[in-house]
């Protein structure tokens, strides 16, 4: 396949911790790693270049045990560190399918991840190397939405493609309510105003001050990462009005 199939040149692939832990619901399973890394290559094979960022849910919520008495700072920094588990083992389910991956820390841990430096990393994925953006932003408060908005900005990114378990954004939970409506595109405002669980406030206003498209879609069917580097019409779009 040519690289004029993909519709976007350079994609940031926002995945949520949960996603690694398929139907166990937490920690990492080996085959759902390992199928996610074989649809990434399949993108880079099309001369794609490929940013991720990872959530942490799978291991530590941040959020989740601040609201238990927790310190929040405290709390949100052992979720980073959850982060930097899930990106090494992604970087390991990725070069196993012999794609070169660099992972790349907010936080300094030089012996088992790269200081996160901008210009560093757009030169990663220059030479075709998948690049993981590890440990959020570096600050307690923010979230890896938050933290996928930022990192996206800078380098460049196409478009925020944020891989969930459902086909999109939807009224209400569709699970729970049987006339919840998909929206097929929707704006940054009406996001905002609707509460709609796309990204977190702060990232989706992000994204709107700096015109970056998010699509959310299905992460479960097969092929739909590549169904959405494509372009096709697989999920939601958020963008301008």
């Amino acid at each position: 396949m040519a690289a004029s199939d993909a519709h976007y040149r350079r994609i940031l692939l926002k995945l949520s911790g949960e996603a690694l832990a398929g139907n166990q619901g937490y920690g990492i399973a080996p085959g759902v790693i390992g199928k996610i890394a074989q649809e990434i290559k399949d993108v880079t094979d099309l001369g794609v270049q490929v940013a991720l960022v990872i959530g942490g849910g799978n291991i530590f919520r941040g959020v989740a045990a601040a609201s238990k008495g927790m310190d929040r700072a405290s709390a949100d920094y052992m979720g980073m560190l959850a982060t930097v588990m899930n990106s090494l083992a992604m970087q390991d389910a990725l070069e196993q399918v012999g794609i070169l991956t660099r992972v790349l820390s907010a936080i300094e841990m030089r012996e088992v991840a790269e200081p996160y430096i901008r210009r560093r990393a757009i030169r990663h994925l220059e030479k075709g190397r998948v690049v993981i953006f590890a440990a959020g932003t570096g600050n307690p408060y923010f979230t890896t939405d938050t933290a996928a908005s930022l990192r996206a900005m800078e380098i460049n990114a196409d478009i925020i493609l944020k891989a969930t378990k459902v086909d999109g954004v939807y009224s209400a939970d569709p699970k729970k309510d049987h006339d919840a409506v998909k929206y097929t595109t929707l704006t940054y405002l009406e996001v905002l105003k609707k509460g709609l669980q796309v990204m977190d406030a702060t990232a989706t206003s992000l994204c709107m001050d700096n015109d970056l498209p998010i699509m959310v879609f299905d992460l479960t069917v097969d092929g739909n990462i590549m169904r959405a580097v494509k372009g096709e019409d697989i999920g939601t779009i958020v963008k301008g009005g």
